[in-house]
């Protein structure tokens, strides 16, 4: 018999058996250990126990709905981390009776809007949540650049750059609060990864551009103020992190941004093949 469960009434190794086969087929393999899941996922992804569900047959793990609630740009939201289902258990009904969980949760503590990620390309996923009531608002593009080496070849910029902590970012957060960036970008998230180095960019005292990476050169955000771009400053800004953390390769990605999807194809970035929907239901 199936029945549900809060995540925070169950043994963690149930949580995660159930993450583990309802991704058993995902176009995406997601090996994962346990360890890595939970720390993970309950960590900057920003989901909580008490806001997730499991669905057990007897008390199998069968799929899992995991949630998290923060202020994102300004409202309060519930994302949905997850969602999977055991393969032979899709199509009766389980997912809908997590969602069902999930929202109310999300109702509960008068969250004003419900949002998730799904890859492009799964049109299962893109149909279901479309008929919960989620609409597809931004796309999140990939993409790498295999010789960050030719970086420092091709600058030669006297940007006045050097490290600083992430405090000092909140110094210009009033600047970018305009542009949407993506959850698993914005520094709620990063603060909860333990490998980030950032970078600004000054002008006298003044800071004009900040850059955050991590050690194997994925650019979490790259951002320089308005009156000081098309100056050489973002790219001294990855070179200076390129030469200081040795990088042989780098990579970002983000949501609808005109200017920054043409910083990084001039400067040779390949898309990758796989894109993401951020998808929004509003309560």
């Amino acid at each position: 018999m199936i029945h549900y469960k809060n995540c925070s009434e169950i043994e963690l190794e149930k949580v995660y058996t159930g993450f583990k086969l309802g991704f058993s087929d995902y176009m995406i393999k997601l090996d994962i250990s346990q360890a890595d899941f939970l720390k993970r996922f309950f960590g900057p992804e920003g989901n909580s126990l008490e806001y997730s569900f499991i669905a057990l047959d007897d008390e199998e793990p069968i799929g899992v709905i995991l949630g998290g609630i923060k202020n994102y740009e300004g409202i309060k939201t519930m994302r949905c981390g997850t969602l999977c289902i055991h393969p032979d258990y899709r199509g009766k009904g389980v997912s809908q009776e997590l969602f069902k969980l999930h929202k109310q949760i999300a109702l509960d503590n008068n969250c004003k809007q419900m949002f998730l990620e799904v890859i492009s390309g799964n049109d299962r996923a893109v149909k279901f949540y479309s008929r919960l009531g989620y609409h597809k608002i931004y796309d999140i593009s990939y993409y790498t650049h295999s010789d960050a080496a030719s970086f420092i070849d091709e600058n030669n910029s006297q940007q006045n750059i050097r490290q600083i902590d992430c405090e000092a970012i909140t110094s210009i957060s009033r600047e970018i609060a305009d542009i949407h960036i993506n959850w698993q970008n914005d520094m709620d998230y990063i603060k909860k990864l333990d490998d980030i180095t950032y970078y600004g960019a000054y002008k006298d005292s003044a800071l004009i551009g900040i850059l955050g990476i991590n050690t194997i050169g994925k650019i979490y955000f790259i951002w320089t103020m308005p009156q000081y771009r098309y100056r050489g400053i973002a790219l001294s800004l990855i070179v200076k992190a390129v030469k200081e953390l040795q990088l042989t390769k780098l990579s970002i990605s983000f949501p609808n941004n005109s200017k920054l999807e043409g910083f990084v194809r001039y400067n040779k970035f390949e898309r990758d093949k796989i894109s993401q929907y951020e998808m929004y239901l509003t309560l």
